[in-house]
């Protein structure tokens, strides 16, 4: 099967402006008449909605841990009606987990060896010149399954520091698709680990729109088009996850929004019903839901606002007691518990459904991948069920009394003790599903 030429946008490590070149090339070659599709490489919920905004298309994760081939195959093929594929890479280029996953480590470079999508590095050359040409000259020569086709140069400060940067580039072979200039005011605003949400800024396509005008201005389009490449891919039948019910009731607003497209349009392939609502807004779920799935997302920065939402909780309740299932994801598992402790140390009641307590005042870092063995079923997905995910949460959990859901692993193999916890048909996770295993 011919695939759409792609390329990833990768970088050394984080921090050094991939996205903003990122939402430039996208905007910019959707301004040039250029039908491309965006992809992320990795757990990430955030940075997808802002290439679905960039480009109008949307966006889809590759995980090289998570998913099966097949299912890395299927995705990419979304991409097959586009001129032009422009995926994302995250962290550094080849950072990933000691242990291979499903289909690798995790890391861009998986990605990018896998779909034959020739790999542009980001470079930020602040406070140096040449020896950006040793970094990407280091790159080019560590994998041989991994072709660099270039850079782009990103914070230069002046057009002699361009000149120096590029003579080292000429020197080692390595072509300079472009060179931009310190634009502090392109600069997105971030929470935690990532940007703040693309739904959150009210001025989102005037920025989008400041950076592509930057990147047509400063690299050579035409150039990165004609570098871009794919491997033809066998079709193939994609492993999904089946639904967890046939009529599933999805909480969606600011404070529940993290959940991936892949899992929702593979449950809809096999004849689930999805039905949005809003806990923000203080709406109940669908009544005749088999299961409320409540994702995760953001609901400390909502805690009072849930804690009004009489309406919601009434229904959960009722939900539940008529024979109902609910799941939490992270953000939902906190919002079915007791109680959520802001940053400030305010306790705001919660759903009440489980017994777990978590606490944003005692802020930690758990972050990785994760695979779940269920004790208890989510739904109708039953005990003994492998699932693989991701974590990424601040929040401690002050207390959870309810009987664990699952055995859970990081990466290289080790139990976890935040197994999650179910009581009757209500089950919670701080686990974000990606695939089963």
């Amino acid at each position: 099967m011919t695939a759409s030429p792609g390329l990833l946008i990768a970088a050394p490590a984080s921090g050094v402006g991939k996205t903003t070149v990122m939402l430039g090339l996208l905007r910019a070659f959707r301004d040039a008449g250029v039908a491309v599709q965006p992809f992320k490489s990795g757990p990430d919920y955030i940075d997808p909605a802002f290439h679905h905004a960039a480009s109008g298309r949307p966006s889809f994760n590759l995980d090289s841990w998570a998913m099966p081939g097949a299912l890395l195959d299927t995705l990419a093929g979304c991409g097959d009606d586009a001129a032009l594929v422009v995926a994302e890479g995250s962290m550094g280029l080849f950072d990933g987990v000691a242990c291979a996953g499903a289909t690798g480590t995790g890391a861009s470079a998986d990605i990018a060896a896998r779909m034959g999508w020739p790999v542009v590095l980001v470079l930020d050359v602040s406070g140096q010149a040449q020896s950006a040409a040793a970094t990407a000259s280091g790159f080019a020569r560590f994998d041989p399954a991994v072709r660099l086709a270039g850079v782009i140069l990103n914070r230069v400060a002046s057009p002699r520091h361009e000149r120096l940067a590029r003579a080292a580039f000429d020197q080692v072979g390595i072509p300079v698709f472009g060179a931009l200039p310190r634009s502090p005011e392109l600069r997105l605003p971030e929470r935690h680990l990532g940007l703040v949400q693309a739904a959150e800024h009210a001025d989102l396509d005037r920025r989008i729109a400041l950076h592509a005008v930057l990147l047509a201005r400063h690299v050579d389009l035409a150039a990165l088009r004609a570098a871009a490449a794919a491997i033809p891919r066998a079709p193939a039948a994609a492993p999904r996850l089946p639904p967890p019910a046939q009529r599933i009731a999805l909480a969606h607003d600011a404070a529940f929004s993290f959940v991936y497209p892949h899992v929702l349009d593979g449950w809809r392939a096999a004849g689930a019903q999805i039905a949005p609502f809003s806990p923000l807004a203080d709406e109940p779920p669908a009544a005749d839901a088999d299961l409320v799935w409540l994702p995760g997302g953001y609901p400390e920065l909502h805690a009072g606002a849930l804690a009004a939402a009489t309406r919601f909780r009434t229904a959960l309740h009722a939900h539940v007691a008529a024979g109902g299932a609910v799941h939490g994801e992270c953000g939902g598992y906190m919002a079915l518990g007791a109680a959520l402790i802001d940053r400030d140390g305010v306790s705001h009641r919660m759903a009440g459904l489980l017994g777990l307590v978590t606490s944003h005042a005692q802020r930690r870092l758990h972050l990785g991948y994760r695979r779940a063995l269920l004790a208890a079923p989510i739904g109708a997905l039953a005990p003994d069920t492998e699932l693989a995910g991701h974590e990424f949460r601040y929040a401690t959990i002050v207390a959870q009394p309810d009987a664990p859901l699952a055995r859970v692993q990081d990466a290289e193999g080790a139990d976890l003790p935040d197994a999650g916890s179910h009581r009757a048909r209500v089950t919670g996770t701080f686990f974000h599903l990606i695939a089963a295993t």
